[in-house]
């Protein structure tokens, strides 16, 4: 797999809200007072579970705020197809998992997986930590500040289709949400954006921040979009 450009340097793992731009202060509030069960039902197990991080980073787009999402290759076993935030499982060269150890493998998965150089992202405030019951992930949401973008682009063909991101306003806006029904039966929230739908642990995160931020447009809950059997 061909390196990302400063691949090898181990990502700074500094956390900061100075001189973040003022519309981001809601997400920052949010994140200082969230509690994990108001982001998810599923919250992590006293033991085990695989601790990963992922990284949910808001830039300044030619439309305003927004997020930067990855999909999945359609060739993969698990989730493929599946747009997602950057991230993976934690490395023992990132550190403690009850410290900085998120911060840090959240940059450098990013880096590996999207070509981004992690010198231009300020990390604001770290999420709860969730789990994700049918793979084990414990995922520790990380919140960045994109200040000085850098070039992205699938570093991995064979794992990543594309990378591309969404402004906040087809986030929020309602013709863009749904409910997506998985076949056995349960479901959650669901965007419809950039010729992608973005549903399950992402798609769940990012309703979570839109309502908590005081984002979130009201919208139709009742539209369904049925989940393929292999998702």
């Amino acid at each position: 797999m061909p390196e990302a450009p400063g691949a090898g340097r181990l990502p700074q793992a500094r956390v900061s809200t100075e001189g973040l731009p003022e519309w981001l202060d809601p997400v920052v509030r949010a994140a200082q007072t969230v509690e994990p069960h108001q982001l998810s039902r599923f919250l992590p197990p006293e033991n085990g579970g695989r601790q990963s991080a992922v990284l949910v980073l808001f830039g300044q787009g030619a439309r305003g705020p927004e997020l930067l999402l990855m999909e999945r290759a359609g060739t993969l076993r698990s989730h493929a197809g599946q747009p997602s935030f950057p991230g993976g499982a934690l490395d023992p060269e990132d550190g403690d998992p009850e410290g900085s150890g998120p911060v840090r493998a959240a940059l450098r998965e990013a880096q590996e997986e999207t070509g981004l150089d992690p010198a231009g992202v300020q990390v604001f405030g770290v999420l709860p930590r969730l789990y994700i019951p049918v793979s084990g992930f414990v995922v520790t949401p990380v919140l960045g500040w994109w200040r000085e973008p850098s070039p992205v682009g699938a570093v991995d063909q064979a794992e990543t289709a594309r990378v591309f991101t969404v402004p906040v306003a087809d986030l929020t806006d309602p013709a863009h949400r749904v409910t997506a029904r998985h076949p056995r039966g349960h479901t959650g929230p669901a965007f419809r954006v950039e010729s992608a739908l973005v549903w399950g642990f992402t798609a769940g995160v990012i309703d979570r921040l839109l309502h908590f931020a005081g984002w979130e447009i009201p919208w139709d809950r009742t539209k369904q979009v049925p989940l393929d059997r292999s998702a």
